[in-house]
């Protein structure tokens, strides 16, 4: 394919050299006079291995050539590859100029009557909703009746510095948005045999993957840190101590607690994390990141009800599938379902609550005091699986994943097993 790379920045300048290496004629566009002239004698403007050899070759092999000017040759192209830098502001937010202006220039630049629209390929990271709110009105302002002449696609980027080409080559997924979530010929073309999985789906969806991705990454060295802390502080191996952590992929490395849906709760997280909250003030450690794990999990909680109760009418009738921290158990210790149940019975709801593993007189010990404690009236909130049945809710809200297996009517249904 013909593809115009626009912004010879670090994703840009990686992608044109990977793209020439596969074949492809690339033409590169950049406002910096600089960058175009080094990239045109096949130099490299940033330390990056592998690159500049790359670059070497495509030169030399008349298939990479570039300009400042994007009007010069981007009707040319099949492809264009959106790469410009979108900075923070001082809010925070995406400075958009950059993304803005290149825009325009493409809407500008292309031909209304080609015969095949215009691949236009976003990679550079920006806030969910910008291909819709600011990208599209943009193209239908200029083109007007022409905006057949383009399509659009987001496609995040996923290199990391100082293995670029690597990545570039080897991608841990191809995560690929357009306007329905359907393939796109060309970006399979562009994919060929990558070896990775690859996901279709919506512009919003495509546009966030890139946040999740590096907020997790910022998550995990931040978390590893405030370990590192207070093992130093307590005189514990941190080497040790994170080699055991990373050896259990089963739980630790996996997707078993990484799927949005109800709080955490039971015995164990809930007082573990506290007593580390206590251990690190006392060693002096200053854990920021897990201090805040027991209120963002108590404003999960709250988000959770919220979500639930919307357009309910005061004393409406609610079924609660699953009450125990986990299907299967009794342990109603710290679980934040018992938190729910204990909501809908303040805010006036009519709440009965179904869960056979739960047997009020068979409770011992904590898990008894705890239950009594929270909810007196348990015994009378319970109901059979022949009700459940029988009777009809204007709520049911599944908390345990049983749903399934059981005959309900219910005017409203929701499953706090997956969030949508």
């Amino acid at each position: 394919m013909k593809i115009a790379i626009l912004g010879l920045g670090y994703v840009g300048l990686t992608a044109a050299a990977c793209l020439t290496s596969q074949g492809h004629w690339v033409f590169g566009v950049d406002i910096s006079e600089q960058k175009v002239e080094e990239t045109n004698a096949g130099k490299s403007h940033i330390a990056e291995p592998d690159l500049e050899e790359l670059l070497s070759k495509a030169v030399a092999s008349d298939l990479l050539y570039c300009s400042t000017r994007c009007s010069e040759k981007l009707n040319e192209c099949d492809m264009a590859i959106v790469c410009v830098g979108t900075p923070s502001a001082p809010d925070g937010s995406h400075n958009m100029s950059h993304i803005a202006e290149v825009t325009r220039q493409i809407a500008t630049a292309v031909d209304p009557e080609r015969e095949q629209p215009l691949t236009v390929v976003y990679r550079s990271t920006f806030r969910p909703g910008t291909i819709e709110e600011m990208i599209l009105p943009i193209l239908e302002t200029t083109l007007q009746d022409a905006t057949g002449a383009i399509e659009i696609v987001y496609n995040p980027e996923f290199l990391r510095e100082a293995t670029a080409v690597r990545d570039y080559f080897h991608p841990p997924k191809i995560v690929i948005g357009t306007a329905d979530g359907s393939p796109n010929e060309r970006m399979d073309a562009l994919y060929a045999g990558m070896g990775a999985r690859v996901f279709y789906t919506t512009y919003r969806e495509s546009e966030i993957s890139k946040f999740v991705d590096n907020s997790f990454h910022a998550l995990k060295v931040a978390f590893a840190n405030e370990i590192g802390r207070i093992c130093i502080q307590l005189g514990i191996n941190v080497k040790k101590v994170h080699e055991i952590f990373v050896s259990d992929t089963s739980l630790n490395i996996s997707p078993y607690y990484l799927r949005p849906g109800g709080a955490f709760g039971g015995s164990c997280l809930p007082k573990d994390v506290r007593a580390l909250q206590y251990i690190a003030s006392d060693v002096g450690a200053n854990t920021r990141l897990i201090d805040a794990l027991m209120r963002s999990n108590d404003a999960h909680k709250h988000f959770l009800y919220e979500h639930v109760i919307r357009d309910l009418r005061p004393g409406a009738s609610v079924l609660m599938l699953g009450l125990a921290f986990k299907r299967l158990s009794d342990d109603l210790r710290e679980s934040p379902k018992v938190d729910m149940a204990r909501k809908f019975l303040s805010d006036g709801f009519s709440l009965s609550i179904y869960d056979p593993s739960l047997q009020p007189s068979k409770l011992m010990g904590q898990n008894l005091s705890y239950s009594y404690i929270q909810l007196p009236t348990l015994p009378h909130l319970l109901v059979s699986e022949r009700t459940v049945a029988e009777r009809s809710f204007d709520l049911v809200v599944d908390t345990s994943g049983m749903a399934n297996e059981l005959t309900f009517k219910a005017k409203r249904f929701i499953d706090l097993n997956e969030l949508q």
